[in-house]
C-alpha cells in the first residue's frame, strides 16, 4: 500500500494537491492527526484493492507532532507493507501573506496576538523538521495552479523525463533585492542597458525591440550560451539529489529590460530542450 503524505505551509497549495491525487486514485483525510495515521493504516491495510493508494494532509492544524511523525513514517516503511514519501509544499513568506489576503482566509495562527506576517514565520518555524526530512519539496511562489497541477501530475505519476523537474527562470531589479526563493542568481547589469534609449526605458524586455537591442551586445550570446549550458549541467544532477524544482534568478538594475530579456531567451533554450519551465518577471511592473 501506498501511504503519501502531504504537508507544507499554509496557502502554499495542498488543497490543489490534494486534489489531484484524489483524481489519481488516492483516497485523502484532510488534517490528520500524527498519532491517529497508524490506526488509519492498519485499518486501510484490510481492503488494500479499495484503498491501495491513500494521502494524509498533515499541517499545522493538528496536534502539532511533528517530531513524531517521521518515526512513525519509519516504523511503516520497516514493517514492510506500505511504503511512504512526503510532500512538502512552500512559498516565501510575502506571496504566503498575500495569498492570504487575498482570499480573505484567515491563517490557523493568526490570532490577537499574532499577525498575518507573524503567523506565517511562526508556522515556518514549526514545520521547518518535516521539511528538512521530507521526500519532495516544491516552492509554489513563482507558479499558477495549472503549472502546479502540471507538476505534481508529474511528480507523483513518477515521470522519468525532464519534465517531471520544474524550472523557474525568474527575471528582477537587484534595487528591490534578491528573490528569497532563488536557487542560481546570475546578474546581467554588464549589458548594454536599454534605460539609456529614449525610445526604448519606458518599455520592456518582453518586446522585441527592447530585446534586440539588448542582443545586440556581443557578450549577450555568449553569455545565453555558457549558462544555457551550464543549467543543462546542473538540471540532471539536482534532479538526481531528489530536487523537483528550482528558481533560476536573472536580476539587471530595475528588473524591467536586460534581465527580462534573458530570462525569456534562456526559457526558450531549456524549453526547447524538454524542460517544464515556467517563466516569472517580479519587478517588470515596478519603477
Amino acid at each position: 500500500m501506498e501511504c503519501f503524505i502531504i504537508s507544507g505551509m499554509s496557502g502554499a497549495g495542498k488543497s490543489v494537491a490534494t486534489n489531484i491525487l484524489e483524481d489519481m486514485g488516492y483516497y485523502c483525510i484532510d488534517n490528520m492527526p500524527t498519532r491517529l495515521i497508524p490506526q488509519f493504516v492498519d485499518l486501510f491495510k484490510t481492503n488494500t484493492t479499495k484503498y491501495e493508494k491513500v494521502a494524509f494532509v498533515v499541517d499545522i492544524r493538528g496536534d502539532g507532532d511533528f517530531l513524531q511523525l517521521y518515526n512513525i513514517l519509519a516504523q511503516l516503511d520497516e514493517a514492510g507493507e506500505v511504503t511512504t514519501k512526503t510532500l512538502f509544499l512552500d512559498a516565501s513568506n510575502d506571496v504566503l501573506v498575500k495569498r492570504h489576503k487575498e482570499k480573505r482566509r484567515k491563517h490557523p495562527l493568526e490570532s490577537s496576538e499574532h499577525s498575518l506576517a507573524q503567523a506565517v514565520v511562526i508556522e515556518r518555524e514549526l514545520l521547518d523538521v518535516v521539511r528538512q526530512q521530507a521526500d519532495y519539496v516544491v516552492d509554489t511562489s513563482a507558479l499558477s495552479v495549472a503549472q502546479l497541477q502540471l507538476h505534481i501530475i508529474n511528480l507523483f505519476e513518477g515521470s522519468d523525463s525532464e519534465a517531471a523537474m520544474m524550472v523557474t527562470v525568474g527575471s528582477f531589479g537587484f534595487k528591490y533585492g534578491i528573490p528569497n526563493d532563488s536557487d542560481l542568481v546570475y546578474d546581467v547589469r554588464f549589458l548594454k542597458n536599454p534605460y539609456y534609449e529614449e525610445h526604448l526605458k519606458r518599455r520592456t524586455g518582453l518586446e522585441k525591440d527592447v530585446a534586440d537591442y539588448v542582443f545586440s551586445d556581443p557578450n549577450s550570446d555568449i553569455f545565453v550560451e555558457k549558462l544555457a549550458d551550464m543549467l543543462d549541467f546542473l538540471i540532471p544532477l539536482y534532479k538526481k539529489e531528489g530536487k523537483t524544482s528550482i528558481m533560476v534568478s536573472i536580476g539587471c538594475t530595475g528588473g524591467k529590460h536586460r534581465s527580462v530579456a534573458t530570462a525569456e531567451k534562456i526559457s526558450s533554450i531549456l524549453k526547447a530542450k524538454n524542460y517544464n519551465v515556467n517563466t516569472n518577471h517580479r519587478d517588470i511592473n515596478k519603477g
